[in-house]
């Protein structure tokens, strides 16, 4: 028997009558319930018509944007490259590999040398430095980034959990315990931080000034106040606070041995938060010591003769790291950096040239019929 049912009962999956099944009785009309179907809801969203916008792109739209990029970020890359040549840099590397270097004698050294290793090297700054002064202290092919290095610490020990202080985490393997005694603070990180010392001097008809260098301010503001707290309890008294915990490995002294002041010593120390805080590049550098400019009419490190004056205590030899020394100035911008000011006028001068090189072919080949004839 034939069965005959609409186009549209087709399109919506199911005849309105029912269809004869062997064994059995009707399936759609007169059955149970409804049967489903997979068509969408008749609406704007599931049947895509909701209103759009497709930009056309045009002569008209694409070059002005090209020019206007290009007219953009070139001057604003000069700026920045004029900026950033501006800041004074004076480097000094004191690794010590070259025969000649004074710090050659303490190239082998080791982290528990006693007494440590010290060299002096003296240099002339040809231009005087005006502004704040920021020391530096640099390395190279030290890989702070490596993960199981980075995820080498405990936070809720560094933030002053007391619980954490005696029952640091598992993270800090193998730097964890020592001798059955926690460290404190934990970790690959802690046990590897910077303790090479750095004086400065100014040198005036060979007599020796010193240069003030400060050692506050030197950590974000949020590190210092916030992520880094020594463990609860009588704040004047970190020797009790810390009781019944070790320093690490490499270090020479305990952690609440850092400073003679009690707001920079133990785990708010601002060198070792700046330690804490890893690099992600193998060469990179960290801030050490402020030197403040005292007045406006003499500039804050004149042109002269200087001296560095070298406690060496962090090896790096045995890596092939390289250690630095820098003194300098900043900007607006930050520190000394011309790769930002490269790249907007590297992005600009693109820009601008493909603008032209359109512009070209567009008055050339944009008024031509390129329509072929259709035959009747």
């Amino acid at each position: 028997m034939a069965v005959n049912y609409s186009a549209k009962e087709e399109a919506d999956g199911h005849p309105s009558g029912g269809v004869g099944v062997p064994g059995g009785g009707a399936v759609g009309g007169g059955g149970g319930g409804a049967v489903k179907t997979r068509k969408p809801d008749n609406t704007a969203f599931k049947q895509q018509r909701l209103p759009a916008w497709q930009p056309i792109l045009t002569a008209g739209t694409v070059l002005p944007a090209f020019f206007i990029i290009g007219l953009i970020f070139i001057p604003i890359g000069i700026g920045i490259f004029v900026t950033s040549n501006n800041i004074r840099e004076y480097e000094i590397d004191y690794t010590g590999t070259e025969p000649s270097s004074p710090c050659n004698k303490c190239l082998n050294v080791s982290w528990d040398s006693t007494p440590p290793c010290t060299c002096t090297i003296n240099f002339t700054l040809e231009h005087s430095f005006e502004s704040n002064v920021f020391m530096y202290y640099g390395l190279s092919n030290f890989y702070q980034n490596h993960r199981r290095y980075v995820k080498s610490r405990d936070d809720s020990q560094l933030n002053g959990d007391n619980s954490s202080l005696l029952n640091p985490s598992k993270e800090c393997e193998p730097y964890r315990t020592n001798e059955d005694k926690p460290i404190a603070p934990c970790g690959a990180i802690a046990n590897s931080m910077f303790n090479d010392t750095l004086e400065l001097y100014r040198i005036d008809n060979d007599t020796r000034t010193p240069i003030t260098l400060i050692k506050k301010g030197i950590a974000w503001w949020t590190d210092k106040n916030v992520k880094f707290r020594n463990p609860t309890g009588d704040g004047n008294n970190l020797t009790a606070l810390f009781q019944g915990t070790t320093k690490p490995v490499n270090w020479p002294k305990p952690v609440y041995m850092l400073d003679s002041e009690p707001d920079n010593n133990g785990f708010i120390n601002e060198d070792f938060i700046v330690w804490m805080r890893t690099a992600a590049l193998p060469t990179f550098r960290k801030l050490y010591r402020l030197i403040e400019r005292k007045n406006n009419l003499q500039p804050t490190l004149q042109a002269g003769k200087y001296s560095l004056d070298i406690a060496y205590n962090y090896p790096v030899h045995s890596f092939d790291g390289r250690k630095r020394m820098i003194l300098s100035t900043i900007s607006w911008m930050g520190g000394k950096n011309p790769f930002l000011g490269i790249a907007y006028i590297t992005v600009g001068s693109i820009c601008f040239f493909l603008g032209v090189v359109l512009l070209f072919i567009h008055h050339k080949y944009g008024n031509r019929n390129t329509s072929a004839d259709i035959p009747n």
